[in-house]
């Protein structure tokens, strides 16, 4: 009887996390644009069952975290945390609409953001009534950020007042897409510019000018040999895939036409490392590459030359043995494998740098985050209902 009424509530859960799923899926949440439709819906939500909430708006004041908390305020809580933006649909072939949750029959819910990752957010939201009729020993605090998908932007200043505010929690559940299993690992991210400054001629005469194009094609190769080369000499039993540090050029722009050498050409590029490399390290032969080509182009002209700058970084998750974190999800999970890694990079290290013992685990897989036609199985949807449920019990026993 009990199971029984365990799989009704669950069921209805789900329902309810659905439902709230289709609505957080129509604000079109993109990194370029501003998240406080959504951040206005969510909060007024948990206000419905009593949450204290605060918000933390970014500089330009047109996107803000959101900090909520169910239960008494003392410390030792839980955090529910997740990122509130998405990345772009912008020429990607959709069979649907990205901003209708879409059910085609299959099991599987389409939708911008489905996984990546607003099905962990409508889970949250659905379980708040629950969070706040129960009689918890220890509180849920819920943390939404924006701009996880540009580099991380906005968590860190969630942090700073989590740390500076209110009850302190004792753990973090990160709801990144893990099918709902324990990840106690991603790596970090260097996310990089490199810019060629080149000399304008006239396309039949290169050797009156410098191509930015040319010589950033011959970086971009670099690059890939480098790749490759970490590849080849990365640990075999690592636990990632790839299993060592993997660089990739995401964004090239150069040039004005066709029969003109380009005047500049900027590329941008994203090193991903576990914690065991040091970014820095790993970017060193590229640097040395960049300033000999910085070197030669000006012994050619003066005013060209090469140049690689930093524009952001992410510290990785490193796994913590047997931590809070870790013993709660496999409590709450049964998940008693060994600790998985992922290659993507996502806010928990951020929260553990900060000092909370942290992990991932999340619905749907990261194998269809950022797709066209992102999807997540129902099935998924369900278990975090259920993970949402043993939550409930376990913060009401502690």
């Amino acid at each position: 009887m009990r199971e029984a009424k365990s799989q009704v509530m669950s069921d209805a859960l789900a329902e309810t996390a659905t439902e709230y799923l289709r609505r957080l899926v129509a604000f079109d949440t993109t990194s370029r644009g501003s998240n406080l439709l959504l951040i206005d819906y969510v909060e007024a939500e948990l206000a419905k069952h009593g949450a204290r909430s605060m918000r933390i708006p970014n500089e330009q004041g047109d996107k803000a975290n959101l900090l909520g908390l169910i239960g008494p305020e003392i410390d030792g809580g839980v955090v529910l945390s997740g990122h509130t933006d998405v990345v772009p649909v912008d020429g990607q072939p959709w069979t649907s609409d990205p901003w209708t949750l879409t059910d085609k029959g299959d099991g599987r819910l389409y939708g911008r953001g489905t996984c990546d990752m607003k099905a962990f957010i409508a889970l949250a939201l659905a379980a708040a009534p629950l969070f706040a009729k129960a009689d918890l020993k220890r509180p849920v605090h819920f943390a939404f950020t924006y701009d996880e998908e540009i580099g991380c932007i906005g968590a860190p200043h969630l942090i700073r007042k989590l740390v500076s505010h209110g009850p302190q929690p004792r753990l973090v559940i990160v709801g990144e897409p893990t099918s709902m299993e324990l990840v106690t690992a991603h790596k970090s991210i260097t996310v990089f510019t490199v810019t060629v400054t080149g000399r304008e001629a006239h396309s039949s005469q290169p050797h009156l000018g410098v191509s930015a194009n040319m010589e950033a094609a011959r970086l971009v190769a670099f690059i890939g040999d480098l790749a490759a080369q970490l590849d080849s000499e990365a640990d075999p039993a690592s636990l990632f895939l790839p299993k060592g540090p993997s660089m990739t050029v995401g964004l090239i722009n150069g040039g004005t036409a066709s029969n003109i050498l380009a005047r500049e050409c900027r590329f941008t590029s994203d090193l991903r490392a576990p914690a065991a490399y040091d970014p820095q390290a790993v970017l060193a032969p590229l640097r040395a590459h960049v300033a000999e080509l910085d070197r030669v182009l000006k012994a050619r002209f003066p005013g060209c030359g090469a140049a690689l700058e930093v524009l952001r970084t992410v510290p990785p998750l490193t796994p913590e043995p047997d931590s809070e974190a870790e013993a709660l999800v496999r409590s709450l999970t049964g998940d008693n494998s060994p600790g998985r890694a992922v290659s993507y990079g996502a806010e928990a290290g951020q929260f553990q740098g900060a000092g909370f013992s942290t992990v991932i685990c999340g619905p749907g897989s990261i194998d269809q985050a950022h797709q066209p036609d992102e999807y997540i199985d129902k099935a998924q949807i369900e278990r975090g209902a259920q993970f949402m449920l043993c939550l409930v019990e376990s913060l009401s026993a502690d």
